[in-house]
C-alpha cells in the first residue's frame, strides 16, 4: 500500500479515537506505533516506542516544562496574582469599564511570571470576578474578559506553548520567548481598546469604580508589581542574554517566586505541597503528549505525507499569504475540538515543512502564529478550555453569556494575526536585535 495513504488512513484512525473519547497522548502513540510498524516492521515499531519514551523522558532539554509550570503554580497558590490586579484596579478602577481593563492587565503581568493560560484563568476568575459583580458590571463582560485574558499566559512569555513548539521544531526557545512580547503587548492594548469601545458605547456594562489615592496606588506598586517585573527581568533578561539556559531561567524563576512568597510569608507547607502536585500532574500530561507525538511525527515522515504536501503547495501557483490563511484557519478548526497543545504537535510534522520550506516563512514567527491560533481556540465557543475554568468560578452564570461577551475579543486575536502577516517584523525584531 501507498505509505502516503497509509498516513492519511492513519490521520483517519487518530480522529476516530479522538471521537471516542480516548486520550489525546495515547490515541497519537496508538497511531503511531500502528503505522510506523505497518511501514517497516513490528520489531522495528516496538524499539520506536521504546526509544521514543526513553529520549523524551531522560531529555534534559524538557526539564524546562515544570520549572515554568511550577513557577506558575507557585505564583498562584502564593496570592502574587491578588496582589497584581489589587494594583491595576487601583490605578484604572475608576474608568468606565475600569475594572474589566484592570483584569486585562494583570493577566498580562501574571502570564509574565506564570506561562499557563488556565493558570491565569482560575487565579484571575477568582480574584477580579467578584469585585466586577460586586460593582455590577455586566456578567457576559467581566466573564469574557476574564476568558480572553487568560490567553495572555499563551502569548507573554514565559509561555508553555513556545517551549513545546520550540522543542518540537528544534528553534531557540530564548526567541521564541522575544517574539511574544511585542505581540503580548500589542494584543494587550487591542483586548483594552475593546472594553473602552464597548463601555463607551454602553456605560452599564462597566460602571466606574471608586477612586484611589496615589499613596494608596504607590503602596500597591511596591507591594506587587515591582517583584513581578524583577523576577520576569531577571529570568527572561537572563536567558535573553545567553546568561542561563532556558531550564536555568526556569528555575531561576522558581526560586525568586518562592523566595518573594517565602519573605512575603504567604507560603505555608499546604500551598508548596498543593503547588508540586499540580506542577507532577501537568508536567506528566505534557510529557505523554511529546512522546506520543514524537512517535506519530515519526509515523508521518516515513509516510513523507508531510513531504509530498509540501510538493503539492510548492507546485500550486497561489500566493504564500493564501496558503498561510488556509493553514490557521485549518488550525482554527482542528483547535476546537482538540486540545491546543495536543494540536501543535499532531500538526507540526504535517504543517511545518510546508511553511517553512515551502512557503519560506520564518520558523520563529510560525511559532507566534501558532500561538494566537491556539489562544483564539481555547477562547472559542462552545468547546473553549477557558469557558469552563471561569464556569466553575461562577457556576451561575450561563455559559451561553460568557460566549456572547468574547466576540470582541477574538476580533483583536484575528487582527494582531493579521497584521503579523503583513508585517511579520512585529514578531521577530526583538529576537533578530538581541539573539544573534
Amino acid at each position: 500500500m501507498n505509505p502516503v495513504l497509509i498516513g492519511f488512513i492513519g490521520i483517519i484512525l487518530f480522529f476516530i479515537l479522538l471521537c471516542l473519547k480516548k486520550p489525546v497522548a495515547f490515541s497519537m502513540a496508538i497511531v503511531g506505533f500502528l503505522g510506523f510498524s505497518v511501514l517497516t516492521s513490528l520489531n522495528s515499531g516496538l524499539y520506536m516506542v521504546s526509544t521514543e519514551l526513553y529520549t523524551n523522558f531522560s531529555s534534559y532539554s524538557l526539564s524546562v516544562i515544570p520549572m515554568f509550570v511550577w513557577m506558575g503554580y507557585l505564583a498562584y497558590h502564593s496570592g502574587i496574582g491578588t496582589d497584581l490586579y489589587d494594583f491595576a484596579y487601583k490605578m484604572i478602577g475608576h474608568w468606565p469599564g475600569g475594572l474589566a481593563v484592570a483584569t486585562q492587565l494583570a493577566c498580562g503581568f501574571f502570564g509574565a511570571i506564570c506561562g499557563s493560560n488556565t493558570a491565569t484563568s482560575a487565579t484571575m476568575g477568582a480574584i477580579a470576578l467578584p469585585e466586577m459583580r460586586k460593582y455590577k458590571y455586566d456578567d457576559s463582560l467581566s466573564t469574557a474578559s476574564i476568558v480572553a485574558g487568560g490567553m495572555m499566559g499563551l502569548i507573554i512569555p514565559p509561555s508553555v506553548i513556545f517551549i513545546v513548539y520550540g522543542m518540537a521544531t528544534e528553534q531557540s526557545i530564548g526567541k521564541l520567548f522575544l517574539a511574544g512580547i511585542i505581540p503580548g503587548i500589542i494584543l494587550l492594548i487591542f483586548y483594552i481598546i475593546a472594553i473602552l469601545l464597548q463601555t463607551a458605547k454602553n456605560p452599564a456594562l462597566g460602571p466606574k469604580g471608586p477612586k484611589f489615592s496615589w499613596k494608596e496606588r504607590g503602596q500597591a506598586l511596591t507591594k506587587g508589581l515591582l517583584e513581578t517585573l524583577a523576577i520576569f527581568a531577571i529570568s527572561m533578561g537572563g536567558l535573553t542574554f545567553g546568561l542561563f539556559t532556558p531550564t536555568e531561567a526556569g528555575a531561576v524563576g522558581v526560586g525568586g517566586v518562592l523566595l518573594v512568597s517565602i519573605l512575603r510569608k504567604r507560603m505555608s507547607w499546604k500551598k508548596l505541597k498543593a503547588s508540586l502536585i499540580s506542577t507532577t500532574k501537568v508536567s506528566a500530561m505534557i510529557m505523554f503528549i511529546i512522546a506520543g507525538a514524537m512517535m506519530f511525527g515519526r509515523f508521518m515522515a516515513i509516510s513523507r505525507l508531510p513531504v509530498e504536501l509540501a510538493n503539492i503547495v510548492s507546485s500550486l501557483s497561489w500566493p504564500a499569504p493564501v496558503v498561510m490563511g488556509i493553514i490557521i484557519l485549518i488550525y482554527l478548526i482542528l483547535g476546537i475540538p482538540i486540545d491546543g497543545l495536543a494540536m501543535i504537535l499532531l500538526t507540526i510534522p504535517i504543517f511545518y515543512p510546508v511553511v517553512v520550506d515551502s512557503l519560506h516563512y520564518d520558523p520563529i514567527w510560525f511559532g507566534v502564529i501558532i500561538v494566537l491560533t491556539v489562544a483564539m481556540a481555547e477562547a472559542t465557543p462552545p468547546v473553549g478550555m477557558n469557558f469552563f475554568i471561569i464556569k466553575g468560578v461562577a457556576q451561575d452564570i450561563p455559559l451561553d453569556t460568557i460566549f456572547k461577551g468574547i466576540w470582541p475579543f477574538l476580533i483583536s486575536i484575528l487582527i494582531l494575526t493579521a497584521l503579523l502577516m503583513v508585517f511579520p517584523s512585529i514578531a521577530t525584531f526583538l529576537p533578530n536585535l538581541l539573539i544573534q
